[in-house]
């Protein structure tokens, strides 16, 4: 079961790492979210969540293979994917590069809560 979790938890990482190359310029930033960013206080802002995005994904990683945080990666993956969910959604319009981050946030959420379920299965077992 550590192995799943772990498995799940790497998933999670990976899917939250993938936009650091959003760090190198707005022409990566571009490719990632089909965007175009004309104003370099908004390259500002998206190319330090890129960095925010990697700090996140490494803390999974680390946790995958380390059992007493895993309960707070759960938590800060929750907190990510959800809240990407709740913004996506109150803006009614979005393009297909966003709409392909949704789906890879569907299958981190779909991870945390397997890896959850099983975590907490294995601690009441």
């Amino acid at each position: 079961m550590n192995k799943v979790i772990s498995g799940l938890l790497v998933l999670v990482g990976i899917i939250h790492i993938l936009p650091v190359s959003g760090v190198l310029g707005v022409e990566r930033l571009a490719m990632l979210y089909g965007v175009t960013l004309n104003d370099p206080d908004l390259e500002i802002l998206m190319r330090h969540r890129a960095v925010l995005f990697g700090l996140l994904g490494t803390f999974f990683m680390y946790a995958a293979f380390t059992p007493t945080y895993q309960p707070l990666a759960f938590i800060a993956g929750f907190v990510s994917v959800i809240a990407f969910f709740l913004i996506a959604g109150s803006v009614a319009e979005y393009n297909d590069a966003i709409r392909k981050v949704i789906f890879a946030d569907v299958v981190a959420l779909i991870a945390l809560v397997l890896a959850t379920f099983i975590y907490l299965r294995k601690k009441r077992d």
